[in-house]
């Protein structure tokens, strides 16, 4: 039997302020805040994944042997077209880094726009209608 994988549960990000980061996936993502189990821990809900935020230099996680804030590139898809994510970011205050520039995502064709978290994370936002 082959082993394959079926699909991304999760990721943890490292980040310099818990609260700060939650708060603008909240406002700019529209993910859902969750806080769960031991010390308090904070999850960003959206669709059927989930994003753990670690706080730089917290004990009791197992993570990434170099992990720090503002070291990854994610890329999430929504529904809607690239300008309506344009005026989106613009009316939440955020910098758009690069776009809308046509990409390829994994189910083919894809419009991105770019900007940063708070910790300078690279977030692609991609839209397969355009």
């Amino acid at each position: 039997m082959r082993f394959t994988v079926d699909r991304l549960d999760h990721i943890v990000l490292t980040v310099r302020d818990r609260t700060l980061s939650a708060s603008w996936y909240q406002r700019v993502l529209g993910m859902d805040i969750d806080e769960y189990g031991r010390n308090n821990r904070v999850a960003l809900s959206f669709g059927g994944q989930k994003i753990n935020l670690r706080p730089e230099g917290s004990e009791g996680w197992e993570t990434a042997g170099d992990a720090a804030p503002g070291t990854s590139d994610l890329c999430f898809t929504t529904a809607i077209a690239s300008e309506h994510i344009v005026r989106h970011l613009e009316k939440c205050g955020v910098e758009i880094v690069e776009g809308p520039v046509a990409r390829l995502g994994a189910l083919g064709p894809i419009t991105s726009v770019y900007c940063r978290d708070p910790d300078g994370n690279l977030i692609e936002l991609a839209s397969y209608n355009g």
